[in-house]
């Protein structure tokens, strides 16, 4: 089963469905799977550390990078540039691994429309009032800041259509047993067996059988 061949996952969601905290126990779980570290514009918050939850880049830098062919994905959203590097997704892929993009809508649909194989999830709470509840708890932004989040959300759950699975987040652990069932059904598809299925027909042509 070593020979199985990496997934790429994405996971989006309105900010304040819950991605990070889903992300952070469902990579404790499954050690097949790591997080791809999105580069973006937008200032890192008090709790936040370069190269662990984003490479934070000026917007100059960004669009050197963008001329050069350096992300898969990128999108604006709410003012900030966000966008998934291409080199480190490949290479976990090449070896096996499961690669998790926490990634916006526009993002997400810009991967999908690449044509690359793909599992596409998207996480939404409960109800818009639970959405607007936890932007507020969060204490971290201006009013016309949390609107436009608000605004932007009510856009994001008018794509979920394009998404594989839709995950309701009204209880975290619940939540994160949901995808972790996701992937381990989607791991069985024949793509990401095919490796494993060729060495057992190798096997079935020796001597032996």
């Amino acid at each position: 089963m070593s020979d199985a061949a990496g997934m790429l996952i994405t996971l989006s969601g309105p900010s304040g469905s819950g991605k990070g905290t889903i992300v952070r126990q469902l990579l404790e779980r499954r050690r097949d799977t790591v997080l791809s570290v999105s580069a973006t514009t937008r200032p890192p918050r008090p709790d936040e550390t370069e190269g662990v939850h984003y490479y934070f880049r000026t917007r100059e830098e960004f669009e050197r990078m963008i001329r050069a062919g350096a992300f898969l994905e990128y999108a604006e959203y709410n003012g900030s540039y966000y966008g998934t590097p291409r080199e480190p997704v490949d290479e976990w892929l090449s070896k096996g691994m499961n690669v998790l993009l926490e990634i916006e809508v526009q993002g997400a649909e810009k991967v999908m429309d690449s044509g690359a194989a793909l599992v596409s999830v998207f996480i939404t709470t409960p109800s818009m009032a639970e959405l607007e509840r936890r932007l507020r708890t969060r204490a971290t932004e201006p009013e016309e800041k949390i609107r436009g989040r608000l605004e932007i959300a009510r856009w994001e759950l008018s794509r979920a259509f394009r998404y594989d699975y839709i995950v309701v987040n009204d209880e975290v652990a619940l939540a994160v047993n949901r995808i972790d069932a996701v992937i381990k059904a989607e791991s069985m598809r024949y793509p990401y067996m095919k490796k494993f299925i060729l060495e057992v027909m190798r096997d079935a042509q020796t001597d032996r059988y």
